[in-house]
């Protein structure tokens, strides 16, 4: 993996001076726009190889967090070696995935192929990689299409989890016939789904970003990538709100969000803006989750593929952090001017990336998410596209 130290050094130095809460700051000290980079490093997307042999080595000595993750991981259903694809053509969603054809196959039989992907890497039982590639192999020789309403997120969540199986099983273990195949299906049947974005809830367009850029590394394709970068740009600083923002928060300029009245609407009915509120908090804590680790996970892939994104975003991702793990805990009354006095918890398992960039690379204090993450490991998967943080990022310095 590429570094950076003196970019990294001088994210940290930013974000200890508070710098980062300031947008006109934080673009001043980066460039007008993130490119794709001129070599794409692999594997790359959300987790690296140094990251990956620094995992390894955790769980061969019997260390912890991380043996515990690796167990975790390898006793669920995703690790199972009997495990059988059901691929299907046309996987229809509605909202809320009703109705389900196929909806939760698919992003399982994803999460599973990544999952066997990580645990071939870690064992070196060539059986968990041969089923990864069976998974993908099956969804490549059939997927045609996704339809009803949900179909662009369900697009998005089950793109997340593909690249990385597919990145780990094509640079790291390499014996992958039908790759090719593969990359077809992410290029004609996923990416069409995503590429002009969402106005739905933020979530939604932050999802599309993550698998449009993790599309974007597997493929080698700059232009998809940009684009996954191009939305990021818009969508965060319209998810995540800073008090240097102003008086109501940023907005997409797609959206129309030109009233006080649709902001707040928007907002889930939420009036007073601090920072580190998200757009969706008072809609309740999963959705947010959701946008959050699509934040980080975006961070860090670019990271990896050796542009730091961290000084111009990594602000709003700790407040965001800090704020949802804050009320998350439960151990303060909800003030009245919060979401009525009332939030719908239920954050998941999607603190560990962001928490471990901020704090455990570039040594920022994060206390109320630090509590909640060691509080929760090993922390598994949200069945849609997160999967065994703990296993491969918690106190990973690589």
């Amino acid at each position: 993996m590429r570094k950076k130290p003196l970019v990294l050094a001088a994210a940290c130095a930013a974000l200890v001076a508070g710098t980062l809460s300031s947008p006109a700051v934080a673009a001043s000290n980066a460039p007008a726009k993130v490119d794709a980079p001129a070599t794409f490093t692999h594997p790359g997307v959300g987790v690296s190889r140094a990251q990956l042999d620094f995992v390894k080595a955790k769980v061969q000595a019997g260390a912890q967090p991380w043996t515990n993750a690796f167990n975790q991981a390898k006793n669920s259903a995703y690790g199972s070696l009997s495990r059988t694809p059901t691929p299907r053509a046309v996987v229809e969603c509605g909202p809320y995935s009703n109705p389900n054809l196929g909806c939760t196959n698919e992003r399982e039989d994803a999460i599973a192929a990544y999952t066997d992907a990580l645990l071939w890497y870690l064992t070196g039982n060539t059986a968990y990689a041969q089923k990864s590639i069976q998974l993908m192999d099956a969804w490549s020789a059939t997927i045609q299409d996704h339809t009803n309403s949900n179909a662009p997120l369900q697009t998005a969540w089950s793109a997340s989890s593909w690249p990385k199986a597919a990145e780990i099983i094509k640079y790291l273990y390499g014996n992958w016939p039908n790759s090719g195949r593969f990359a077809t299906m992410l290029r004609n049947v996923y990416v069409p789904e995503m590429i002009n974005g969402s106005n739905s809830n933020g979530n939604w367009e932050l999802s599309m970003t993550e698998a449009l850029q993790g599309i974007g590394v597997f493929l080698e394709d700059k232009t998809i990538y940009d684009k996954a970068i191009s939305l990021y740009r818009l969508r965060v600083p319209a998810y995540v709100y800073l008090e240097s923002d102003g008086a109501l928060p940023k907005t997409v300029p797609s959206q129309n969000l030109n009233t006080r009245d649709k902001i707040v609407s928007y907002w889930q009915g939420q009036g007073t803006f601090v920072t580190g509120l998200t757009q969706e908090t008072c809609r309740d804590f999963t959705h947010t989750g959701y946008g959050i680790s699509s934040i980080s996970h975006v961070l860090e892939t670019a990271r990896i593929q050796g542009i730091d994104m961290y000084p111009e975003f990594g602000e709003r991702l700790r407040q965001a952090l800090g704020f949802q793990s804050r009320w998350e805990r439960n151990l303060e009354p909800v003030p009245s001017w919060l979401c009525g006095g009332t939030v719908n918890r239920g954050l998941g398992p999607i603190t560990e990336v962001g928490y471990n960039a901020l704090h455990t690379r570039l040594g920022i204090a994060m206390s109320n998410t630090q509590a909640l993450t060691e509080s929760r490991r090993p922390a598994g998967s949200n069945n849609l596209f997160v999967a065994w943080e703990t296993l491969t990022h918690a106190e990973n310095p690589s």
